[in-house]
């Protein structure tokens, strides 16, 4: 008996070996698909969806691998039906086709409306000191872009709630069932005005909104009958969002979203549903080659939401969307 039970176990342990050996090999298996794009430094995505594609628009993070700061002197556009293969685009618009404006290209977001396409950008103002918002119009989602206004949709002297430079960034603009745009940006102050039917004036005064340590990135979507303003918390930065059942408020609070990335200060969130799923799209510094804070790289995960609207911690990944 004793022979017969060693050579059970024996033989158990071998199967063991070979089943562990096999789950290894599949493992391997496994595409990485975080970051989605790993041939340049990318960063502060915003992502449209257009006649079931996905258009994804962000900051090419240019900084030498020896400086650490940020420099980043053009906007790109990637587009995918599957959230997995990603197709690179020629450069749609950089900072200098406004020629008002001066300095990097910051974060940027792109809506369509009445079969245009409107990019609302973050720049340096040529002539007043300070950030400043711009508009860009396309009948493309990849381009050409071109200056819509020929001059800067907001500037740092329309806004006084702070004393800072830097306070006018980070545009997100939401367009309601009702045919009303809003937009929304701060850094330090979160800020919001209507925008005119035309999208290139500002329709009213600019409000603020109360938010607790935020920092910058706002971003408006919306599930059901919830809207959702989330937002970069606090610094280094996390996630965070606020739910109501109207546009303007009131807000309330839920939590964070998105954790610290570790390798980068910052993040940019941009959320959609496409094809039945929902995607939370940020930025991280993962690319292992010099990655970092300054030379960012955009990351896909999908986000869930509870029965009762809240949203479930956003967990990010290396394997990123697999299907």
């Amino acid at each position: 008996m004793r022979k017969a039970f060693l050579y059970l176990i024996t033989v158990a342990s071998i199967m063991a070996c070979k089943s562990a050996k096999q789950t290894n090999n599949k493992s391997t298996d496994l595409k990485l698909n975080n970051p989605i794009i790993t041939d340049k430094y990318t960063a502060d995505a915003a992502a449209m969806v257009h006649d079931n594609t996905v258009y994804l628009y962000a900051g090419h993070d240019q900084a030498p691998n020896d400086v650490n700061a940020y420099r980043m002197h053009e906007w790109l556009v990637y587009s995918s039906t599957d959230m997995v293969h990603w197709e690179e685009h020629p450069v749609p618009l950089k900072p200098t086709d406004f020629k008002w404006a001066s300095g990097s290209a910051w974060a940027s977001e792109v809506v369509e409306h009445n079969g245009k396409f409107y990019w609302y950008v973050t720049v340096e103002h040529g002539s007043i000191h300070g950030k400043a918002i711009g508009v860009a119009v396309s009948d493309n989602p990849t381009g050409p872009f071109t200056d819509a206004i020929g001059k800067a949709l907001i500037t740092n002297d329309m806004t006084t709630q702070t004393q800072i430079s830097w306070d006018d960034i980070d545009p997100t603009v939401w367009i309601d069932n009702d045919g009303q745009a809003y937009i929304f940006w701060g850094n330090t102050v979160c800020k919001y005005a209507k925008l005119k039917s035309n999208m290139i004036e500002l329709d009213g005064p600019i409000m603020t909104i109360d938010l607790p340590n935020f920092t910058e990135a706002p971003y408006i979507h919306k599930k059901g009958d919830w809207y959702y303003l989330s937002y970069a918390y606090q610094f280094p930065e996390k996630i965070a969002y606020a739910m109501s059942k109207s546009i303007t408020g009131p807000w309330e609070f839920k939590g964070i979203l998105n954790e610290v990335a570790g390798n980068s200060n910052t993040n940019h969130q941009s959320i959609i549903e496409f094809k039945g799923k929902d995607y939370f799209i940020y930025h991280n510094g993962s690319i292992p080659t010099h990655g970092g804070s300054f030379r960012r790289s955009v990351c896909v995960d999908r986000l869930y939401y509870k029965e009762d609207g809240t949203l479930k911690r956003v967990i990010m990944t290396s394997e990123g969307i697999q299907n």
